[in-house]
């Protein structure tokens, strides 16, 4: 599971990498390498257009409701 710090710097570096590409095969090579550290759902959301903010800020307010 990777730190809070390194979720983040992941999530928005996939977002940049989605964000930039123009074919399928650069989609599947985002995804292969974020796979592991994002899981697919957080890629399929930040592919259909959801941002990283608001992942985040989503990610954050339940970990504070489990708290």
């Amino acid at each position: 599971m990777p730190t809070d710090e390194e979720y983040e710097a992941a999530i928005k570096a996939a977002e940049k990498e989605l964000a930039e590409a123009t074919t399928a095969e650069d989609v599947r090579r985002t995804w292969k390498t974020y796979s592991s550290s994002l899981g697919h759902r957080t890629l399929g959301r930040l592919l259909t257009g959801m941002s990283s903010e608001r992942i985040l800020t989503r990610r954050e307010e339940r970990a504070s409701r489990d708290t």
